[in-house]
């Protein structure tokens, strides 16, 4: 575990996000003796929610009827 402190912290952001990245656990002691823990965060893979886009999609009366531009080619 990592333990600096906040004006460190500052000049060594990226230094300290790859420990994190690799697994430590970071803490960061302010001058006042507030602790703060960096740790990572489990990434969450989007899933869709079944029946989200109800009452959003909308389907004409006409959907289904011939198009003009296709009656050549129609029997």
């Amino acid at each position: 575990m990592h333990t600096v402190g906040l004006q460190e912290a500052g000049g060594q952001l990226a230094v300290l996000l790859d420990a994190v990245a690799r697994g430590e656990e970071v803490v960061i002691i302010r001058d006042d003796g507030v602790t703060f823990k960096i740790i990572p965060v489990p990434s969450i893979a989007p899933s869709p929610k079944f029946g989200s886009a109800k009452g959003r999609v909308h389907i004409r009366e006409d959907f289904d009827a011939p198009l003009e531009d296709f009656q050549a080619y129609t029997p």
